[in-house]
């Protein structure tokens, strides 16, 4: 990695009005509206712990660990350039979700929608080639033969020791804001919004990527954290400091990055980008952080502290010289919740 500056002549207003409307967060302003509706079922027997705003729902179901439920739908966009992508991403996100928690992903099911036969089996084949990579099962699911649209979407379930849950919603100001990517991948050919890592490593090296955050959870390192998704490295940040009621400052140019010499990368494009293996997290203290960033690196991961939180509850980038606010959180939502 280099930690390079924003190219000459990058202006940081510029770069933050462009990331603020990305479609990669303008698209989940919607959840707003739904989960308000959702707020208001009745509940009888509830045993959830957290819920919305979180990677995944945490549910009392169990006398030594709580149970994770999460669900991912792939965005039509990446469906369409490439349906074995698709698949294949349709099991790396869900597992992505159960990991940020700090928890072990168990199995899986789907919701596949198409009555194009080829792409059906494009899917297939992408989710086959995620289970056997990822090393979690595919136990069931439901199939829509008939629709006028091509859609994909997956449930996962895992679990993690109930002392050892990462929240998105535990960041206080004056925590450190540590990011962590995996930068050995390249840009996906067919949708140039996919940071590749993870088809050329092997299942193993991917299973000791995803237990650094069981790890970071079970020492209790982190206040917050979540994977970083469609948004980006800023938009998912930005949804962290939205469930934490925070803000922060971020030093864009320590934020982890591929050598542009090898992958030339406008900063703008890869902050825009599914980086894989990535994550966002808080944390106390320095010391917190270089023990993160130690067992990170230890499974090829490069992460770096990138900036603190505050309580002004917008998230600002700076150079260095200059500053501009990416969300103001006091009049703009991201989620909304």
């Amino acid at each position: 990695m280099q930690n390079l500056k924003p190219e000459e002549g990058t202006d940081l207003e510029s770069l933050a009005n462009e990331l603020r409307n990305f479609e990669g967060v303008k698209r989940k302003g919607a959840i707003c509206d739904l989960v308000g509706w959702l707020g208001k079922a009745d509940l009888v027997g509830n045993q959830t712990i957290a819920g919305f705003g979180e990677d995944a729902a945490v549910l009392n179901v169990d006398d030594d660990k709580f149970i994770l439920l999460a669900v991912d739908g792939i965005w039509g966009k990446l469906l369409n350039a490439d349906p074995w992508w698709a698949g294949y991403c349709a099991v790396l996100v869900n597992v992505a979700d159960i990991a940020a928690m700090g928890g072990t992903p168990v199995a899986m099911v789907n919701l596949t929608s198409t009555k194009d036969k080829s792409i059906c089996a494009e899917l297939g084949r992408g989710m086959v080639d995620g289970v056997n990579k990822f090393g979690v099962p595919m136990v069931g699911g439901h199939l829509h033969p008939d629709t006028s649209y091509d859609a994909l979407d997956v449930g996962i379930m895992g679990t993690v020791k109930r002392d050892a849950v990462i929240y998105s919603s535990g960041a206080k100001p004056g925590d450190k804001v540590l990011a962590a990517v995996d930068l050995d991948g390249r840009i996906y050919p067919s949708y140039n919004l996919a940071w590749d890592n993870t088809t050329k490593r092997s299942a193993a090296e991917i299973k000791k990527q995803l237990d650094t955050m069981v790890q970071i959870g079970e020492k209790k390192l982190a206040t917050a954290g979540k994977d970083i998704s469609n948004p980006g490295a800023l938009g998912t940040l930005g949804m962290l400091l939205e469930s934490s009621g925070a803000g922060a400052t971020v030093e864009v140019n320590k934020i982890p990055r591929p050598d542009v010499e090898k992958t030339p990368i406008s900063l703008a494009h890869w902050l825009k980008t599914y980086p894989g293996t990535g994550f966002v997290l808080t944390v106390k203290t320095e010391e917190a952080g270089a023990e993160c960033i130690q067992i990170f690196e230890s499974a090829g991961i490069t992460a770096t502290i990138i900036g603190e939180v505050n309580a002004t509850k917008k998230l600002s980038i700076t150079d260095g010289t200059e500053t501009a606010t990416v969300f103001d959180l006091n009049k703009d939502i991201i989620t909304g919740i």
